[in-house]
């Protein structure tokens, strides 16, 4: 039998109105009820229908979110490297990772999997070599032969005769991890005391994870392997920023663009034939955001004929990079425009908004994703600022990406309940839950950035109708087609249901 939250009735909302219209009187306790409901009401999944079995299963998740925020180390308070290891052991974490999350739209290429895969897995392969920078970063490059030197690096090594010498390797694998991701053990504020400092070293773990994704046999089993993490953790559809760069061989011939978008295409086509629950992946094309306008305008150019030649794989463009550091999309407006003009189809899904500089030209990329009519907003951090792009975005249902632990690492915001989402959130706008760069933040999947958006944005008043609107959030607002997202919400549906019935415990 489904049932419905409580929501406010016509008459309800009358009397609100009326109630509050006249003079101050003692406050009638219906009156308090109806604001309450009509508050709770307008919160994203506030109307959600909701069956016997999820209303009981949402009396499980308030049980456990009482215990959660009276927590002396309540972990959406704290740092995410300090906090994960108590988000572990959560319960709701635990019962967020079997959840049905739907799509994670915003994740990029070389960010997806976990180091230690990659160090495990990729570094010990044969004719792996490795050289040190003397900014104390590393370098990796697949080689038959002794690579040419790399300027401002050591002297290559092969690693495998590196590894022959040592008695033990883990001293040496845990360093090069430590190269492939943000994530500290130490006081991350002290690690990282600006966001300069950690962006430097975000920038510089791409640099170092490059010269090994970059390897063709390591690309298709890295982008598979990246699937697979987000399939694990029970996402059925993943939109993927990706740079398509030019992808070599052990000889040193390389592959161009076209080539790098088709591997994406058939890797794709065999995950899903393999996992049939699993429904695909699509690819936005991204170029980092510090070129100038003479190769943008080639790179939408190329932008356009890729989405022509593979428009089932490729769902678009966007810029990336450090947005505070970036040339602007109005910087750009001339080459972004260029598909408009010539009135052929390319989807954009610009970052906008991840910056905390109010008032600079950085700080309008909001309302120019908006006139660029992009299809979602990366981040959007800065939307509360711009209450017109924040409405243009809601009227028009422009959804936003919301990356909270990214935010967090990137020092936009310390407590994750601050976090302006909590408010996007609060009044329903389009949102999206994604991960960013898992990889680099020692998370994985979707479910860390599920906890801290469930627990931290919403504290007890988001509840289960939350998470499933966000779910559903993410197929409707995917660059699928109104056919497919039909059809991954059906097959959302059926594990939501068995995920609901598996945990109804009352």
């Amino acid at each position: 039998m489904a049932v419905q939250l409580q929501r406010p009735h016509a008459a309800v909302v009358w009397f609100v109105l009326c109630c509050l219209s006249g003079a101050m009187t003692v406050p009638d306790p219906r009156q308090r009820e109806a604001l309450m409901q009509l508050e709770a009401s307008m919160q994203t999944g506030g109307r959600m229908l909701l069956t016997d079995a999820e209303r009981r299963l949402d009396d499980l998740l308030f049980k456990m979110k009482q215990k959660e925020v009276m927590r002396p180390d309540f972990p959406p308070a704290m740092h995410f490297f300090k906090a994960r290891h108590l988000i572990r052991t959560s319960q709701i974490f635990q019962l967020l990772q079997q959840m049905p999350k739907g799509a994670a739209l915003h994740v990029h290429d070389f960010s997806m999997v976990d180091v230690e895969w990659l160090v495990k897995n990729v570094t010990y392969r044969p004719h792996c070599y490795m050289c040190y920078t003397d900014i104390a970063s590393v370098r990796f490059i697949f080689s038959s032969q002794l690579p040419k030197p790399l300027p401002r690096c050591s002297p290559w090594i092969l690693l495998e005769n590196l590894r022959a010498k040592l008695i033990n390797a883990t001293e040496l694998d845990n360093s090069i991890m430590g190269n492939l991701t943000l994530f500290t053990q130490q006081d991350p504020d002290t690690v990282y005391p600006s966001q300069d400092a950690v962006w430097d070293k975000f920038e510089q773990a791409f640099l170092a994870v490059w010269g090994l994704v970059t390897y063709a046999p390591v690309f298709r089993d890295y982008y598979y392997q990246g699937l697979t993490e987000f399939y694990m953790d029970n996402v059925m559809y993943l939109e993927v920023r990706a740079l398509l760069p030019e992808i070599y061989e052990l000889d040193g011939s390389t592959h161009d663009r076209t080539w790098t978008l088709k591997t994406y295409q058939d890797v794709t086509r065999q995950f899903t034939a393999e996992h049939p629950d699993f429904f695909g992946a699509r690819i936005i094309f991204t170029v980092h955001r510090g070129i100038n306008i003479s190769m943008m305008t080639a790179v939408v150019e190329e932008a356009m004929k890729l989405h022509r030649d593979f428009p089932d794989i490729m769902a678009g463009f966007d810029l990336v990079g450090r947005e505070d550091k970036g040339r602007s999309l109005w910087y750009f407006r001339d080459a972004l425009f260029l598909p408009s003009e010539r009135g052929v189809t390319l989807p954009f899904f610009f970052h906008a908004g991840e910056t905390d500089l109010e008032g600079t030209e950085v700080d309008q990329n909001l309302l120019d994703a908006l006139l660029l009519n992009t299809s979602r907003i990366g981040h959007g951090f800065a939307l509360l600022r711009h209450p017109l792009a924040r409405s243009i975005s809601k009227k028009n249902e422009v959804a936003v990406e919301v990356c909270p632990i990214s935010n967090q690492v990137l020092k936009l915001v310390k407590d994750i309940r601050n976090h302006p989402a909590a408010v996007l959130m609060s009044e329903n706008h389009p949102v999206v839950i994604s991960s960013d760069d898992p990889a680099l933040f020692g998370a994985s999947g979707l479910s860390y950035d599920f906890y801290e958006a469930f627990v931290g944005f919403g504290g007890l008043g988001f509840h289960i109708g939350s998470l499933k609107a966000l779910a559903r959030n993410s197929i409707r607002y995917s660059s699928l087609a109104p056919n497919q997202q039909e059809k991954v919400l059906a097959l959302w549906q059926r594990s939501w249901d068995k995920f609901v019935s598996e945990n109804d415990l009352f």
